[in-house]
């Protein structure tokens, strides 16, 4: 006889193990859905590899930030190429057999761009007591502003300290840095040592400077992704600004607008430690007049000022001593700099460093991405989505790192967000991780421990998270 099967007599069983299946799922039948955790951190987001976007270059040597951007045709390479020679070698006193390359100061900071900008990265202030600025220079300025809103020079020493001159002329005076150690220590116990520098200026030679005389030190830069930041349409990075923190979270970025000396207007500042510069353009010609002593058809004019009749009487390369022809290939060298790929963007710790700087509120000034405008006169630089790490604006960053020396909108506690891309590369780039516009902090670690102001809750949840996170934050940073 052929056997049936009833599920009646199986449906107690049924109902049982449903019942201790149901049960499995979570202690008292909850059911809760776990929190979802943010893709961004669980994997590399599309792109963010490529720091740069499509200029971005595979490099890890010390030559990593001196490349062209990748998507550059090999006929601007030549424009590129040229630019790079006029950057790297040493101008000369006028009058001299190199008729491109003369006119020297009289008064000057440095004999090349690369002096300041070795292998295009970081400078660094001296490294003991009694060095000479090399990398690093000293701005000056009097309390209150130029015909153009910017600072007001010293009188008789402008606005920039210059430490070296040609045979005949007196040097203006030497900066010098002294440091003292300040001790801190993490939540949990750990210890920690940051370096409070204090400046000064040492044998003036054309008289006294005033007595309310303002100095800020800055170093030199990284000169890469330069074109990519100057080419973030402006409505962008208005667009982030809060400068009376309507939103109420602390933050309150603002535009610094300064005087565009081509255009004779004033525009948005996008360059420099307090964005004082509108474009690179303007930066290359100032820093060619303020670092070098070379003039241009921007800055037309000796940086000599009436009291120093040496300086005045020099003699020079040319009115101007730099081409327009060589002025283009600079900048357009500076423009397209190649940006380095990241390293490690998959890594589990670099991922949850990641999560870290976006869960302490770091974004909330280095904003991660953008993508460029259109262009067609830089199609290398044109609708790029790039991993700069900025928002390009001011922030108060506290007593800690004030210079107390206003630059246009600017005042003497805020600056200008700098991009962190490339960063990990600096001790192999520039020999050193010296980081902060006046290079006081030893490595990262201690960069973050100098916020304050708007960075003051990001700084304090760095310190008191765990010293994995610590670790894995650091790492982050390194990969970029």
């Amino acid at each position: 006889m052929e056997r049936g099967y009833s599920w009646a007599r199986y449906w107690p069983c049924l109902l049982l193990l449903c019942a201790l299946a149901c049960s499995s799922s979570g202690d008292d039948g909850d059911t809760t859905t776990p929190p979802t955790v943010d893709p961004r951190f669980t994997a590399p987001e599309a792109g963010e590899e490529l720091s740069g976007g499509g200029t971005t270059v595979f490099e890890t040597s010390p030559n990593a930030f001196g490349l062209s951007a990748r998507n550059m045709s090999a006929e601007r390479r030549t424009d590129f190429l040229v630019g790079n020679s006029f950057f790297e070698q040493n101008w000369v006193i006028a009058p001299a057999s190199t008729e491109a390359r003369d006119g020297l100061g009289p008064l000057f900071n440095a004999r090349s761009c690369s002096s300041c900008h070795l292998r295009d990265g970081r400078g660094r202030p001296p490294e003991n007591p009694g060095d000479a600025l090399v990398s690093m220079l000293f701005r000056l300025s009097v309390p209150g502003e130029d015909a153009n809103g910017g600072p007001l020079g010293d009188p008789i020493y402008g606005t920039q300290l210059n430490g070296a001159s040609i045979p005949g002329v007196a040097p203006e005076g030497f900066g010098e840095v002294q440091y003292e150690e300040i001790s801190g220590t993490y939540s949990d116990g750990e210890t920690y040592s940051l370096r409070r520098p204090t400046y000064s200026i040492s044998d003036p030679a054309y008289g006294s400077f005033r007595e309310d005389l303002l100095i800020s030190p800055r170093v030199a830069p990284a000169m890469i992704g330069l074109g990519l930041l100057e080419f973030i349409p402006a409505d962008t990075i208005l667009a982030a600004a809060d400068p009376d923190d309507a939103n109420g979270d602390g933050i309150s970025g603002k535009a610094n607008f300064v005087w565009d000396v081509e255009a004779g207007e004033t525009v948005l500042g996008r360059f420099g430690w307090k964005s004082n510069q509108p474009d690179i353009r303007q930066q290359t010609a100032g820093a060619f007049l303020g670092d070098i002593g070379i003039t241009s058809s921007l800055f037309p004019t000796e940086n000599c000022s009436d009291a120093q009749q040496d300086c005045v009487a020099a003699p020079n390369g040319g009115e101007p001593e730099l081409s327009a022809n060589t002025l283009d290939k600079v900048v357009f060298y500076s423009r397209t700099l190649a940006v380095p790929a990241r390293r490690d963007v998959g890594a589990a710790n670099v991922l949850n460093g990641k999560r870290m700087f976006y869960e302490s509120g770091c974004t909330d000034c280095h904003t991660p991405k953008y993508t460029t405008a259109t262009l067609e006169d830089f199609p290398e630089l044109s609708e790029q989505l790039i991993w700069p790490y900025t928002d390009l604006l001011l922030h108060d960053m506290g007593e800690g790192l004030a210079d107390g020396r206003p630059d246009f909108l600017a005042n003497g506690s805020e600056w200008r967000t700098p991009p962190l891309w490339g960063i990990g590369l600096n001790e192999t780039v520039s020999g050193h991780d010296n980081l902060l516009h006046d290079g006081r902090a030893r490595g990262f670690a201690e960069a973050i421990l100098w916020h304050g102001g708007e960075a003051e809750a990001a700084k304090e949840a760095f310190r008191t998270m765990p010293k994995s996170d610590r670790d894995d934050l650091i790492a982050f940073l390194r990969s970029l």
